[in-house]
């Protein structure tokens, strides 16, 4: 990276209200000033810098793999306009999953990851999660014990979790862990929405902060009848809900149901595993061989095996899908900064961090700022 002092930017610049103004954005490691500018080109659009809290990896690194990979796969998405990120674990043997998220917990002690997205915490997605509902993941899951819990908090590192609502002591396991300021995430479940609602219940009571991980996956469908858990989080009046809007995982139609079901509440995350950006081939998910092919990461029994989105692939998707940009650019950044307390980032502001991203009409990014300095390459 590049150094932060005493840069500018000119261009169509976001507003948190939802506007675009031609102005001159003035920044260090924070935005020090926002000025109109009629000289400046209206083909440049800066936007809040991406914020995804559900990566497993990309570039060929997965966030099991150690501290050296979490760099890999932080800088690898930085260079897609990604400026926060939560490595993501898989369901594995406990110590695995401990030994991931002490990596995790590592590279944050050293100072981050220079060149790449500002990691602020893991996103522990298994080993909480229903047998019945595994999706891609390993066989290795668990009840969420006390033992296990006070674990997971002794290290301090946890930002985001997902856990099966149905699992015994999964509430008394998400109280703790909302209560530590952790996002408790609903997936990888077979609950029905009667459970689903229950337990956003009684985590709204208790102040938590909740969402549905990738919504519509690992969580069954929606009926009229069955509305199940989609149903059941998409009626909430809390939840955020996270999609992976790859074309793939979710329909398009499926996708603006949710945007008019949960206004302000959507959020867009990429899912992305180890082949994410490396084309067709071979790869590995969870020590599961993973078959990529035009485009498609599938497990060897044809299962969907996340994804290889980027995130400005997400916000040109989400555009396509007829959102208006501002609001998708919400999608990646304010709304999911809210969902995760991150109250300094998020929205181009006087005095949050210069964490931005600048684009060309077509939506390609052509340069990344990460606390106000230049991602390289970018």
């Amino acid at each position: 990276m590049t150094s932060s002092q005493n840069q500018t930017l000119r261009g169509q610049v976001l507003l948190p209200g939802g506007e675009f103004v031609l102005a001159r954005l003035e920044f260090g490691g924070q935005i020090t000033a926002i000025v109109p500018d009629s000289a400046a080109t209206a083909d440049r659009l800066i936007l809040p810098g991406f914020i995804d809290a559900h990566v497993h990896g990309g570039g060929g690194a997965d966030t099991m793999d150690g501290p050296e990979a979490v760099r890999t796969l932080a800088r690898f998405h930085a260079a897609h306009g990604t400026t926060t990120l939560l490595p993501t674990t898989i369901t594995n043997p406990w110590e695995s999953v401990l030994a991931a998220l002490r990596g995790i917990r590592q590279v944050m002690d050293d100072g981050g990851v220079p060149g790449g997205a500002h990691i602020v915490g893991a996103h522990l997605e298994g080993p909480f999660i229903s047998p019945g509902r595994l999706g891609a993941q390993p066989p290795n899951t668990l009840e969420p014990l006390p033992e296990l819990i006070a674990e997971v908090l002794g290290l301090k590192v946890v930002r985001a979790v997902t856990i099966a609502p149905e699992l015994p002591g999964a509430l008394a396991a998400s109280l703790a862990l909302a209560r530590a300021g952790v996002r408790i995430g609903i997936g990888h479940t077979r609950a029905d929405a009667e459970t689903v609602t229950a337990f956003l219940d009684a985590l709204s009571a208790a102040g938590a902060s909740t969402c549905a991980t990738h919504l519509f996956n690992a969580m069954g469908g929606i009926e009229g009848r069955v509305p199940g858990p989609p149903g059941a989080l998409m009626a909430d009046a809390h939840a955020y809900l996270e999609v992976i809007l790859d074309h793939i995982h979710v329909h398009p139609t499926s996708f603006r149901l949710a945007c008019a079901a949960a206004p302000g509440r959507v959020t867009l995350i990429t899912d992305a595993m180890r082949a994410a950006g490396l084309g067709d081939g071979i790869s590995e998910l969870g020590g599961q061989p993973v078959i990529v092919r035009e485009g498609r990461a599938n497990l060897e029994s044809g299962s969907l095996a996340g994804s290889l989105l980027t995130m400005d692939v997400a916000l040109k998707n989400a555009v396509q899908a007829g959102i208006p940009l501002d609001e998708a650019s919400r999608m990646l950044s304010e709304t999911p900064a809210r969902s995760l307390g991150l109250e300094d980032r998020g929205r181009l502001e006087l005095g949050l961090r210069a964490d931005l991203v600048v684009l060309d009409s077509e939506l390609k990014v052509l340069e990344v700022y990460v606390e106000g300095k230049k991602v390289d390459g970018s």
